[in-house]
């Protein structure tokens, strides 16, 4: 993913922390590398200023770290971390299916369905940045289709975090035409109102993600 200049409607500061975010979440920036306010700024086409206050925002909430003189740096997701994640989204999401069932509407049903088209188009085209987006959207209409406002803003809280874990299960090859079917039978269960079932099959593709991800062989060496 390239850096995309800034324009001026939302707080430059605002903009910059997204995008640096985007990148951290996607693999533009990954695991070990460097990153200097002047080099960003100039990708940007911003001042440093606005890039300094959001790499000290994305510092204290553990995004990128402090190594000695290397100054700021990206921190692999530690396994520990990626476990608690998924441990997190485990409980909550299946909770999230069964309430977002009974309420699915005609209109949720398409919108649902529209997000299930848009998700396998970006893995068709290989945009990797469009296809994690697309996945948010798809967790994020469960949540918001639950209608229960704790796990809305529970989940928002924590969003930050679960993009960059789940930016690590789509890099690798396969996983993600694996993540849209198991997307496409948990809304079709939904649909036909098996809420028991579609919380099952979210509960099993939470677990599956997590196993695929921290399998040796997907890290490449372990």
């Amino acid at each position: 993913m390239e850096l995309e200049f800034l324009d001026s409607p939302k707080n430059l500061v605002d903009q910059a922390y997204e995008v640096i975010l985007d990148a951290l979440s996607d693999g533009t920036f990954k695991p070990g590398e460097r990153l200097t306010q002047e080099n960003i700024a100039a990708r940007l086409n911003v001042s440093r200023q606005p890039v300094t206050h959001a790499l000290a925002v994305l510092k204290a909430q553990g995004f990128v770290v402090r190594s000695g003189r290397r100054g700021l740096t990206v921190p692999s997701v530690e396994p520990q971390f990626l476990e608690s994640i998924y441990q997190f989204r485990s409980a909550i999401e299946p909770l999230a299916v069964a309430l977002a069932t009974p309420r699915l509407t005609p209109e949720a049903i398409l919108r649902g369905r529209v997000l299930i088209a848009e998700g396998g188009a970006a893995i068709a085209a290989g945009d990797s940045h469009t296809s994690l987006q697309a996945d948010v959207n798809f967790h994020s209409f469960i949540y918001e289709t639950s209608n229960n406002p704790l796990i809305v803003e529970t989940m928002r809280l924590h969003w930050r975090h679960l993009r960059r874990g789940m930016g690590q299960v789509l890099r690798y090859p396969g996983m993600s035409i694996s993540v849209w079917q198991e997307h496409g039978r948990i809304l079709e269960e939904m649909v036909q109102g098996n809420a028991d079932g579609a919380a099952e099959l979210m509960r099993r593709h939470l677990l599956e993600a997590y196993g695929r991800v921290s399998a040796p062989d997907a890290h490449g060496a372990k």
